[in-house]
This record gives structure tokens, sequence and C-alpha cells, in this order.
């Protein structure tokens, strides 16, 4: 309880929280990151995902290729791009290698969820004169989405737990405040940084699973 009591006492210090280096700025340079991130990931791997699903071809082999990002140590991704002509290129190759790391889940939660839709009712639908358009925007979109959002919300806390390892190679976000603890051997700030990643993980978390239930499409009104 005495760590945790002085990580408190860390926390609750105004002078932490304010200058380049305080809490709020490192939030800000965390929550950046991962939300850049987090956005190409969507970008990428959705439709890939949801037209593989639709078509109902390619989609393990997309998956397969995918899941080599999580066989990749992020910190090595960091490593290689850090002795690259892309070092002096700012955030570029944290968000490149957390890009890789969300990729994974996205894609393989969103092609199951359309490989997933009941065959019938699908059939159903094509029965009823729907066009293949029609079929997947109010029929293969609304029930996959349960397994899209699933998707979105563990690589969402994947990302924002994974951002702090930025700051082992010089980079922004709230892992500088961790790593700073390390260096001047300040075990309440290690904690604290620790506490304020987790809160921020479980805050993304909340914020996505109050989007999922507000606008799920088979939400009943």
């Amino acid at each position: 309880m005495g760590v945790l009591a002085d990580a408190w006492t860390w926390l609750t210090t105004g002078s932490h929280w304010s200058g380049e280096g305080g809490v709020w700025n490192r939030l800000g340079e965390h929550v950046y990151v991962s939300g850049v991130a987090l956005a190409l990931a969507c970008a990428i791997a959705l439709p890939v995902a949801l037209y593989l699903g639709h078509i109902g071809k390619g989609g393990a082999l997309a998956v397969n290729i995918s899941n080599v990002g999580r066989a990749i140590p992020v910190f090595a991704v960091l490593a290689l791009f850090m002795v690259s002509p892309l070092r002096s290129a700012g955030y570029l190759p944290t968000i490149t290698a957390l890009v890789l790391f969300a990729v994974p889940p996205l894609l393989t939660n969103a092609y199951v969820g359309m490989r997933e839709v009941d065959r019938a009712v699908l059939e159903a639908a094509r029965g009823m004169g729907m066009s293949g358009r029609q079929v997947f925007v109010r029929v293969e979109l609304p029930l996959a989405y349960p397994m899209v959002m699933t998707g979105l919300r563990s690589a969402s806390v994947q990302v924002v737990a994974t951002a702090t390892i930025a700051a082992m190679v010089g980079q922004g976000g709230l892992g500088r405040i961790i790593t700073a603890g390390f260096n001047t051997y300040n075990t309440p700030q290690v904690v604290a940084g620790a506490l304020l990643v987790a809160l921020l993980a479980l805050l993304v978390e909340g914020a996505l699973v109050a989007a999922n239930r507000l606008f799920s499409p088979l939400r009943q009104h």
C-alpha cells in the first residue's frame, strides 16, 4: 500500500501535470498517436475484411497474413525504424508499428462476423429481391456489427497499452512518465504512469462499449 499511496501523492501533485513533460502533455501525445494508428488500421483492415467476408473468398489468406503482425515484436519494429532513414520522421515509426499491431484483431473479427451471418437469412434477403449492395448494407453489416465492434475494442485497448513502448525510443506519450521514473529510480512515478495508461485503456474500453450500445443497428427503439 505504501507504493500506491506514494503513487497517489505523485498524481495529486499539481506540478506533475503541467509543462512539456507533464501528464496533460504526455496524455495528449498518447491519445494522438493511438488515435491516428487506430484510424489508419481501421481504414486498412475493415474495408478488406468486410469485402472479403461479403464475397466469401480470400479471407483466410488475408487473416493469416495479417496475423503475421502479431508475431513481430512492436519494439523490434520501432528499433528497426529508428536505425533507418525514418528515424527523423516524428511519430511515423511508432504509428506504423501500432498499425501493424492493430490490423489483425480488426481484420479477423470483421471477417469472421461477416462469414457467421446465417446463410438462410442471406438467401431470404436475396429472395425478397435485394441487390448485392442492399444485402451487404441492410443484412450483413448489421449482423456482423457486434463482431466488428469486438475487434475494434480489442485493437483499441491493445494500441493504447502498447503505445507506451514509444518512450523506449525517445518518443512521447504516457510511457515517458514510466521511463523517467525508471531512470531516476522513482517507483511511485513508475506506478503512477502505469495507472494512467491503465485508466486510459479502461476509459477507451468503456467509451466503445457505450458507443456499441448506442449505435448498434440491432438496437431496439
